[in-house]
């Protein structure tokens, strides 16, 4: 019955943490391809084969669904795998839905015609490759009309994170939000586009201004999850144990996790 998670890097914990939490029946096996990360700097294709590449490496773990907690992926490669490479018996699920879900107060199944929305001036931090997707202002689209994104790729975050340098990430944090602030002086609402970015959620809440509501994905995604497999139980896979994987060095991304994440975290060799 185990859900796969997968991350290019460390930044999919957040998601695990917040669905363990809210599904703590459930055993989930986590991979992050630290080996290749980050994703955000790589070609469309080469995000979608190294997705696919992980996403078998968790069906082989008894893992029928899994989420790609990553929104590089979602956006790059997600739309692609479940048009042309996903089987009828396995599902991949990516973590814009709930997000969209959210902003625009309508659930995903309501098909009406777009409508106006409470929010209207949107600050979206994301990966370059999420940025040059346009991938979030194509799915908000369909769904809400009259609401401004201005989107800041936010270079070298993901590294400074998967490094574990903390400080280095926060100044990158305030210089990307003084970036955007130039373009949108005063957004409303802001999306840490990035599963990665919500460790440093406190950074983006400080530079932003207490003013402005940011949508963190984590418990956005747990919520859609839980709703899902009421829904869909028939997608909890074989898998029994809860696990840590890493296409990285285990040592290395163990302790990097367990640095951010506050708790002990073991990973073993994918």
């Amino acid at each position: 019955m185990a859900v796969g998670v997968f991350d290019s890097g460390l930044g999919g914990l957040t998601v695990l943490d917040a669905v363990t939490r809210r599904l703590p029946d459930v055993p989930f096996v986590y991979l992050g391809d630290n080996a290749h990360a980050p994703y955000g700097v790589r070609t469309h294709d080469d995000i979608f084969n190294l997705s696919c590449a992980a996403v078998e490496r968790l069906w082989a773990e008894g893992c029928d669904l899994v989420i790609l907690a990553c929104n590089t992926a979602s956006a790059a490669a997600l739309k692609r795998m479940q048009e042309t490479w996903v089987p009828q018996n396995k599902r991949v699920l990516g973590v814009f839905v709930p997000l969209i879900e959210a902003l625009t107060e309508r659930q995903w199944g309501d098909n009406s015609p777009p409508r106006e929305v409470a929010v209207k001036h949107v600050a979206l931090f994301a990966t370059p490759a999420t940025v040059a997707s346009r991938a979030f202002q194509r799915e908000l689209a369909y769904r809400a009309v009259g609401v401004d994104v201005e989107a800041q790729p936010c270079g070298g975050v993901v590294d400074a994170i998967e490094q574990g340098d903390e400080i280095l990430a926060e100044a990158l944090v305030r210089s990307h939000v003084e970036a955007l602030k130039r373009r949108m002086p005063m957004p409303e609402a802001a999306i840490l586009g990035c599963t990665h970015y919500p460790l440093m959620a406190e950074a983006f809440q400080e530079a932003l201004g207490a003013e402005v509501k940011v949508y963190s994905q984590a418990n956005l995604v747990a919520e859609s999850l839980a709703d899902y497999l009421i829904r869909r139980p028939e997608f909890l896979g074989e898998g029994t144990h809860s696990r840590f994987l890493t296409t990285g060095d285990p040592k290395t991304v163990s302790n990097k996790a367990t640095q951010f994440l506050r708790r002990k975290i073991v990973f073993e060799a994918a």
